[in-house]
């Protein structure tokens, strides 16, 4: 039985799309063309794949079965060709990494330092990014190594994904504030009233279901300008302990203990890159940079 890449990659488009015509516009196909493309693979492997309700592709028990296997091939096929086409490069000439406000700035620092002294010639770019935004920029190799924080680990990706450690965060509000001064017990009902600054990262990755902790709250997308006016007394935030107390009495933050909350908040770090030679090296690097600056700043 043969079939082609250009089929399994017109099948899992209608699966996901669950329409062959939004599937067309994904592939930049004509509907009519992946229409007949579905039609003849299901004539090869004699099976329905879909049923067809008006303009809606509803997938079959049987097409559910081949999806998830359809799926990893695709993705098998991204990498092969990725991995082919850097084995005809040298040394990258630049390299761009993308990461969310949460990465701490101390630590990018460090790995442009690590990096300038490995590659001198290399030309390296920061860019902030969201979640979504790093896994489209390393599938059409805009960037090459991308900070996120979610840990994601799953075979059906066309690109390398390493957990790399969590960072601790804790809740935190300026020395002056009156919150410091309060007892542990009631900490937590003032907070669910006390105005919160949030930065925008959390709500590009979604996980602000996790830390919103009251109903009033204001965005900020600048990490330096949420400290300040932290430090200005205008809300309380939320925080990463590596990088705030890192700093000792320079900022004049204090850390609220809640009764109600034993345990600071912990968020994975994971890092993403193209599965490339030219990257690979760079990579593993990186990772054993970012690793160790956690391990050596980890708060008991």
């Amino acid at each position: 039985m043969h079939f082609s890449l250009e089929q399994l990659a017109a099948f899992v488009a209608v699966y996901e799309k669950g329409s062959f015509s939004e599937a067309a516009v994904k592939l930049n196909k004509h509907r009519t063309t992946i229409g007949q493309v579905i039609t003849n693979l299901e004539d090869q492997l004699a099976v329905e794949l879909f049923e067809r309700v008006g303009r809606s592709a509803n997938p079959t028990s049987e097409g559910q079965m081949l999806y998830s296997y359809a799926k990893v091939t695709i993705e098998q096929a991204k990498s092969f060709n990725k991995i082919a086409l850097s084995l005809s490069y040298g040394q990258l000439e630049s390299l761009t990494i993308g990461y969310t406000s949460l990465i701490p700035s101390e630590l990018l620092v460090n790995i442009r330092q690590l990096l300038l002294e490995k590659y001198p010639a290399m030309t390296v770019n920061f860019l902030i990014k969201t979640k979504d935004e790093i896994k489209a920029g390393i599938e059409d190799d805009s960037i090459q190594i991308g900070f996120v924080n979610v840990d994601q680990r799953t075979p059906i990706t066309s690109f390398d994904i390493t957990f790399l450690c969590y960072l601790t965060f804790g809740l935190y509000a300026a020395k002056t504030s009156p919150l410091t001064s309060l007892p542990s017990n009631q900490l937590f009902s003032t907070l669910k009233t006390s105005k919160q600054l949030i930065l925008k990262a959390y709500l590009d990755d979604d996980i602000s279901r996790k830390i919103l902790l009251s109903s009033d709250y204001e965005v900020i997308e600048d990490y330096s300008l949420l400290l300040s006016l932290v430090q200005q007394g205008v809300g309380w935030a939320l925080l990463p302990r590596v990088t705030i107390e890192g700093l000792g009495d320079l900022l004049q933050l204090q850390k609220l203990n809640l009764e109600e909350v034993k345990e600071d908040f912990r968020f994975p770090i994971a890092l993403w890159a193209p599965r490339s030679k030219a990257v690979v090296e760079i990579k593993k690097e990186i990772e054993s940079l970012v690793v160790d600056y956690i391990n050596e700043r980890r708060l008991k």
